[in-house]
């Protein structure tokens, strides 16, 4: 899961891009980029941390010019080297430089394939830098010297034929201007909007909406599934379908966890759709769970508040904030490793004891993955003194790995993943498990926006909507990007060329 932002401006582009950057660090704590143009050339600047850390005001001052792209990364295919931070940029043609959210399901083909016919080495494991060279591949093959917009459209299509996955993308080439795509089954997210300036009007692209908002622009649209956007150096507008048959399928795990509740992702406010899973799944626990003695409800900080509330609302009992979160602790299903989640739950939370003491509690969350989490959570309720400890989850079972850019690789480190719900239960240590349905959260997601028919849920139910994952393609994908599998690819690339980097 990463955070991109595009901005064609009238102005220097570079505080803009480092203030979208920062609103969505959420979404990538590994590492941080950005490019920009200045006089026909690319300003560049990435290494691995939070955007505050990777951008020193020096650094600023050299990212000159009206143009850029930038990038927050949390690797979900290759290492978390900083050699693998993005943008990427390949010099032929023109000068491309490209930044990716999402993952490519067929790169080890692509990898195979744009060698062998485009004589183009890839020197990392990222399959960002697969995507950029399949993209510059097909720029060249236009043949001109001057690109327009039919042309990068017609190079577009190609990729969108060519690759298959889930991808939202910004990219500069050198000359004309900002390209901006989305996959055809639009699982990424990508919105775009526009702000007013005295010397004419400037455009940006970003993962979420709240990018925007904090750099002052007014939300347009979000970019349509397999649609391309082109933005001229001097600001001209151009867009287009480029997919053949493009179908409205966004990742719905956006909804659960991963954007902010600012945030309006496909016309549905992220936080509207987080109090609609409340009142589903408070009406499921008030017909299931009648027979329990509820004292009060406690949420998981924070992606859980809202939905938290919501249940209480609709139990018509009291809400209390009972864990105080540490934000200077990373996400935890996110970490490498089960001891570095187990360590950094203890760091990431801590109790008030007077509100477990003696009561019955009912703790929410937004969902359960590994586990480690929400065993811990419960045990930190018991050893405040809680009687029982209930546990409820927003969103149904994940049993299946994801594999369009949330780090959920591998089906074995998913506690869900051959489980019921009573052992689940009995591992994660809760005198009592509830978790959302299926159709309970499609639901309440569809609430602000019924055009949407599917979305993309394959962690809960397997159904991969790009229709190319088989068991061989899973089992490769958890050799690969298991936790034992990450530990030696980091290793490895840690000498791998870092030559990119002034300072």
């Amino acid at each position: 899961m990463c955070g991109i932002v595009g901005i064609v401006g009238k102005y220097p582009v570079n505080q803009a891009l480092y203030d979208g950057l920062t609103v969505l660090q959420h979404r990538g704590q590994d590492a941080a980029g950005i490019v920009t143009v200045d006089n026909n050339t690319l300003r560049l600047r990435k290494a691995n941390g939070l955007v505050k850390d990777v951008f020193e005001a020096r650094h600023m001052q050299r990212l000159a010019g009206n143009i850029g792209i930038g990038h927050v990364r949390y690797p979900t295919a290759g290492s978390s080297s900083t050699a693998e931070a993005q943008p990427f940029y390949v010099n032929s043609p023109f000068g491309i430089a490209l930044a990716h959210n999402g993952n490519l399901t067929n790169s080890h083909v692509l990898k195979e394939d744009i060698f062998r016919v485009a004589r183009r080495h890839v020197n990392t494991t990222s399959d960002s830098e697969v995507l950029l060279n399949v993209l510059a591949h097909e720029l060249h093959n236009s043949g001109v010297m001057e690109l327009q917009a039919e042309h990068i459209f017609r190079a577009v299509a190609n990729v969108h034929r060519k690759v298959k996955g889930g991808y939202a993308v910004v990219a500069l080439i050198i000359g004309h201007g900002l390209l901006a795509f989305r996959d055809p089954n639009g699982i990424r997210p990508l919105v775009m909007g526009k702000r007013e300036t005295e010397l004419g009007t400037e455009y940006m692209v970003a993962s979420e909406s709240v990018a925007l908002d904090t750099d002052g622009f007014t939300v347009l649209r979000d970019v349509s599934p397999g649609e391309a956007v082109y933005i001229t150096e001097q600001g001209e507008l151009h867009s287009f379908q480029c997919a053949e048959n493009p179908s409205y399928t966004p990742c719905i795990f956006e909804y659960v966890y991963f954007a902010r509740p600012d945030s309006t992702i496909d016309n549905i406010s992220v936080y509207a759709s987080r109090v609609a899973m409340g009142t589903m799944l408070g009406q499921k626990i008030k017909r299931e769970w009648a027979h329990l003695d509820i004292d009060v409800v406690i949420p998981i900080p924070e992606t859980s508040n809202d939905a938290a509330l919501q249940i209480a609302t609709e139990l018509g009992l009291p809400y209390r904030q009972g864990y105080v979160k540490n934000r200077y602790i990373g996400r935890t299903f996110i970490m490498p490793g089960q001891e570095a989640r187990k360590k950094s739950v203890k760091r990431k939370l801590n109790a008030i004891k007077q509100e477990f003491k003696d009561k019955n509690v009912l703790l929410v969350d937004d969902s359960i993955v590994r586990g480690t989490t929400s065993k811990q959570i419960i045990d930190m309720a018991r050893e405040a003194g809680a009687k029982k400890v209930y546990f409820a989850s927003a969103a149904p079972e994940i049993r299946f790995p994801n594999v369009y850019g949330i780090d959920m690789p591998s089906a074995n480190e998913l506690i869900a993943h051959g489980h019921d719900v009573e052992s689940i239960c009995d591992i994660i240590g809760a005198d009592g498990l509830i978790f959302q349905s299926l159709p309970d959260l499609i639901e309440a997601v569809r609430l602000a926006n019924p055009e949407i028919k599917r979305f993309e849920t394959s962690v809960f139910d397997g159904n991969y909507v790009t229709n190319d994952i088989d068991q061989d393609y899973l089992n490769l994908l958890d050799q690969m990007r298991s936790d034992d599998a990450k530990a030696k690819l980091g290793a490895a690339m840690a000498t791998n060329l870092e030559t990119y980097n002034e300072g």
